[in-house]
């Protein structure tokens, strides 16, 4: 009853105002049974808008930093994530990481959709990162579909650092559902898990059309710190991930 309250009466109403989201593939999203939407990550609007445009709940795993804000921003952050069945994961890894993926498997056991950001962290820059295996162990012991997603505008909304996020338009894009039950069995193996991971990146770059990184956005995001400045964009090659063909794609516009 709280989920509903906060989605449709509370959070939806005001956050449809603000970002009018326009949707291209909803209609990939399966009715019914277990289903993992992986997403790119570039905001924490991220988590407050793709609730709005399913039909069915959704349950996130978020870091635990959301939980833990201080004033009246972190409070609504918190009560939000909360009132959604977010999952905290510590992003120190290790067993609480462990306990917030088996959280997600026992969910998608129940039959239910749980959100991941295979790339662990929020885009420093725009571009898609590379995606950490948990959402490959996911997709095979579950068996769920994987449904990609690509946020488009949250970063312009609110980019990192920016307390308030400014009003505009929010795309969300679905792209077709995928599966990987054909690797049951073979979640313990780094090279299939891998393979899985960049599968579903792949497809969350084809739905969105963003340049992609051939490095995690946490390993990333310390080297910048270290260097005291982000590496320009145009001394790297496009790039795919797994080393595949470089799709030419551009990002999507509101259909008209």
């Amino acid at each position: 009853m709280f989920y509903w309250l906060m989605k449709r009466v509370v959070a939806g109403p005001l956050l449809r105002l603000l970002f009018r989201p326009w949707v291209i593939g909803a209609e990939h999203v399966p009715a019914e049974g277990p289903v993992i939407i992986a997403s790119n990550h570039l905001s924490v609007l991220d988590s407050f808008l793709l609730p709005l445009v399913l039909e069915r709940n959704i349950v996130f795993i978020g870091k635990a930093e959301y939980f833990t804000g201080k004033g009246i921003t972190g409070r609504i952050t918190a009560g939000f994530m909360k009132g959604v069945g977010t999952i905290p994961v510590d992003r120190s890894g290790g067993r609480a990481s462990e306990a917030a993926l088996f959280t997600g498997l026992k969910h998608l056991g129940e039959g239910g959709v749980f959100g991941i950001y295979p790339e662990g962290t929020r885009s420093p820059d725009g571009r898609l990162y590379r995606g950490k295996t948990g959402v490959a162990r996911l997709a095979i012991e579950s068996g769920a579909q994987v449904v990609p997603l690509a946020m488009i505008g949250t970063d312009k909304a609110q980019p990192i650092g920016r307390r308030f996020p400014r009003p505009m338009r929010i795309g969300l894009v679905f792209g077709p559902a995928q599966e990987f039950t054909r690797y049951r069995g073979a979640e313990g193996d780094r090279f299939v898990l891998r393979s899985v991971t960049d599968d579903i990146m792949y497809a969350i770059q084809l739905a969105g059309g963003q340049q992609y990184a051939d490095v995690y956005g946490a390993t990333f995001k310390a080297r910048s710190a270290k260097a005291g400045q982000g590496e320009p964009l145009a001394s790297e090659p496009p790039a795919a991930p797994g080393g595949r063909p470089v799709p030419q794609v551009r990002v999507p516009e509101p259909p008209h």
